[in-house]
């Protein structure tokens, strides 16, 4: 795979945006070495802008290597960080994939299931654009939030 396209700007404005930092602290988190100490916020997210051409050239024999499951582990666990933030109870992710890369991702507020998403063929998670990404995160931000405004007795459980 070609990486010497850059696809993400330095002075991008989503960068600055909670979803990106809190995408960034999720990253850090599961960099055991350190690796991306040195690394600028543009370089972590790289890995999640997956234009047409890349997904193409990704096979979908075989598991879901352990690199591109934490990156959708972190994407799930940014958006829980951002829901115990906007509503102050703890979210729990929960993420649960086949071999083949099929599963489910779950994310729970005491009793309540705040954001429950099929996912498929997880060798190719990634989004078009930067911006796509946190689009996608605000809306099940927002559906999640929703959720537990509705049901407030069951998510303080």
């Amino acid at each position: 795979m070609n990486e010497a396209v850059i696809l993400i700007s330095e002075d991008d404005p989503v960068l600055e945006t909670d979803f990106a930092k809190e995408m960034v602290r999720q990253m850090r988190a599961i960099d055991t070495y350190g690796t991306y100490d040195d690394w600028s916020i543009a370089k972590i997210l790289e890995p999640f802008v997956l234009t047409k051409e890349k997904k193409r050239e990704i096979p979908v024999i075989g598991d879901p290597d352990e690199i591109t499951l934490s990156r959708v582990k972190a994407f799930y666990n940014a958006i829980s960080a951002l829901i115990e933030k906007e509503c102050g109870l703890m979210a729990v992710p929960m993420l649960n994939l086949t071999h083949e890369g099929f599963g489910r991702s779950l994310i729970t507020v005491g009793k309540l299931v705040v954001m429950d998403k099929t996912l498929r063929d997880v060798h190719r998670f990634g989004f078009a654009s930067l911006s796509k990404m946190k689009d996608e995160a605000d809306k099940l931000l927002s559906v999640a939030l929703e959720i537990i405004g509705q049901h407030p007795k069951v998510a303080g459980m």
